[in-house]
């Protein structure tokens, strides 16, 4: 007959899995595999994708002068790009022979359909653009972007100007078509030109200018459509070249009867003066620069290059060698891997206190394995929200170490306590865990409503936050599902030892823990029985932190209204800056406005650092 005194065996919340310990298992270790899924899965970089859709275009003028570039060109493009959807701000620079007008989109626009939208509003203005000014480069980042990584090719025996036809052949193309790369940076090329030379008192002698020598050579390059010649069997395409390729043909051209180019001038062919040299390992070569696209990832575009050099080294010519010289991959990589190293330093101090404290392999072995179980699933919570593993998702998980073992010691403790009184580890385990239910879900939501708001803070900063405080609050909210289902069927199945039997614990630990608690004993009972005194205490440290920041903040409220007036209104505070001869000095210390034409210092005590200066240290300057 069943004792109606005695309770029933309940079947809900964590006695489930403490008589079913295979679903606590299985559910673990669901989700240990769901986070070393998405580690193979989720995007690994620096830092979280904060960049803005930038993109920049540039357009060449040579000879024109700042402000021709300015009126024919910049405020043209400006003018076209203004009108395309989602432009958050534009900035422009006119420089000697080149425009370059940038635009910075909101976030959300997608980078690509922003370009595409550039260049079709460009295109819609290209004639009227001057007829000498080059076609507008499009590029989908900042003009002034540094390269993440650069690249050298080099050569013994080929000249630079072969050198740089091989790189515009077979190079240039395939790195820029690697994904995430905006742009191509080159150094060093140095392309085949001709060079005339004319020999100005043989020119004039003939009775010719250099209007007659430009007119000459501006028809060199002669190539048109000539018609189409039809028959009954073929149709034939007829043009009219009149290329000229080599010094010579270029010497035979004629500038007016009887007089040929030869005659007054001397052509050579070779290379074009350089701005750049480049030396790699002793060699000149050619050098380029790989220029990030914004919102794209650098350690893709370094798997992409790398894989790309490989290719290009097998098909370049074996006296050509192409190598990677810098890249900034490295040092996100060498950044990741400290960040990982320490994390992994940080579990295994955790364990390490632990079994200080605990004093039991048993009883440390609990918290041990819910720990990774906790962390690993973060992964898949950060792979599922589309975030990235990135420096400071790392960060948050070494942080997050500490956090995530606290819920399955509190679970650990109670039911250590259940055992000491002699009660059996099953019973144990789902009377303490359910004592202690509502305390670990209530230090969950407490420490997730600390870190999920730091997922809104607006802009860049809250960009980079996001993730941080997404991964934190994911990561404490798994540990007390894992130490709610995992630790009490682990509890269970170690702690069956027999307390009551064993001998009094004894050690350097135990020693200490009995002086700590015996000095908390008599601090709270003195506490209880003065309660005013803690109440008089707090209140004076509270006091002591709200005066000193806002102290803080009347400091940095002087100094900023200081440098506001006196961009405004020298009038106001050109009196005491002559007084003084120093603007800092002021800044240091007590320093107002009264009204708009008397202001008020307070310079104080200054110390040994700073003699005090002749006068009063406190007044009045109109």
């Amino acid at each position: 007959m069943k004792n109606p005194s005695s309770p029933a065996p309940t079947t809900a919340g964590t006695a489930v899995f403490v008589r079913r310990p295979i679903l606590a298992f299985v559910l673990s270790a669901l989700i240990v595999i769901a986070g070393l899924a998405a580690l193979f899965g989720v995007e690994v970089r620096e830092l979280p994708d904060v960049d803005r859709p930038v993109v920049t275009v540039t357009t060449n003028f040579s000879g024109a002068s700042p402000e021709t570039v300015d009126q024919e060109l910049t405020g043209r493009i400006e003018g076209a790009v203004g009108r395309v959807s989602g432009v958050r701000s534009i900035s422009s620079e006119s420089r000697y022979g080149r425009s370059r007008v940038t635009l910075e989109f909101t976030d959300g626009v997608d980078l690509d359909v922003a370009a595409t939208d550039t260049r079709d509003a460009v295109a819609r203005i290209a004639n009227d653009l001057p007829d000498d000014a080059d076609t507008p480069r499009i590029v989908k980042a900042d003009a002034n972007a540094d390269a993440v990584m650069r690249i050298a090719v080099t050569s013994e025996t080929r000249s630079p100007q072969d050198l740089t036809q091989l790189v515009r052949d077979q190079v240039e193309d395939r790195l820029i078509s690697i994904p995430g790369v905006a742009d191509l940076q080159i150094y060093g090329d140095r392309e085949a030109i001709f060079r005339v030379d004319i020999n100005q008192l043989e020119l004039a002698s003939r009775g010719l200018t250099l209007v007659d020598m430009t007119r000459a050579l501006g028809d060199v390059a002669f190539d048109v459509p000539a018609g189409d010649l039809d028959g009954s069997r073929q149709s034939i395409n007829v043009r009219t070249t009149a290329t000229v390729i080599t010094p010579e043909a270029f010497e035979a051209l004629e500038l007016s009867p009887n007089v040929v180019i030869g005659d007054v001038a001397r052509v050579t062919l070779g290379p074009a003066p350089n701005e750049t040299v480049l030396r790699a390992n002793g060699e000149s070569g050619i050098g380029m620069g790989i220029i990030r696209a914004a919102t794209s990832n650098t350690l893709d575009i370094s798997s992409g290059v790398h894989e790309a050099i490989e290719q290009l080294q097998r098909v370049l010519p074996d006296d050509v060698k192409i190598f990677i010289t810098s890249d900034d991959a490295v040092f996100i990589n060498g950044s990741i891997k400290e960040v990982i190293t320490t994390l992994g330093l940080a579990i295994a101090i955790v364990v390490a206190v632990i079994f200080v404290f605990l004093r039991d392999w048993r009883a440390t072995l609990i918290p041990t394995l819910t720990l990774p179980v906790a962390l690993i699933g973060t992964l898949a919570a950060i792979y599922m929200v589309g975030f990235s593993i990135n420096i400071l998702t790392l960060l948050a998980l070494v942080l997050a170490t500490g956090m995530v073992v606290d819920d399955a010691i509190v679970v650990l403790e109670n039911i250590v306590r259940r055992r000491s009184e002699g009660m059996g580890p099953r019973a144990a385990a789902v009377l303490g865990t359910q004592q202690v239910f509502f305390a670990v879900v209530t230090t969950t939501a407490t420490l997730a409503a600390v870190f999920i708001p730091l997922s809104f803070l607006p802009g860049q900063a809250g960009g980079l936050f996001r993730e941080f405080g997404f991964t934190l609050a994911m990561a404490v909210m798994l540990s007390s599902v894992v130490a709610l289902t995992l630790a009490p069927v682990l509890a269970s199945r170690l702690l069956t030892r027999n307390e009551q039997n064993d001998k009094p614990p004894r050690g350097p630990m135990v020693w200490l823990g009995d002086r700590l608690a015996g000095f908390y004993a008599k601090t709270l009972k003195g506490a209880l029985e003065a309660p005013m005194v803690v109440v008089l205490v707090a209140a004076l440290f509270a006091l002591t932190a709200i005066m000193a920041a806002v102290g803080d903040r009347a400091h940095g409220g002087i100094a900023e209204l200081y440098q506001l007036k006196t961009a405004r209104d020298r009038k106001c505070y050109g009196a005491v800056a002559r007084k003084w001869r120093d603007d800092q000095y002021l800044l240091d210390h007590r320093f107002w406005c009264v009204q708009p034409w008397l202001c008020c210092y307070d310079l104080g005590q200054l110390g040994p650092a700073r003699p005090q200066p002749a006068g009063y240290r406190r007044g009045c300057e109109p």
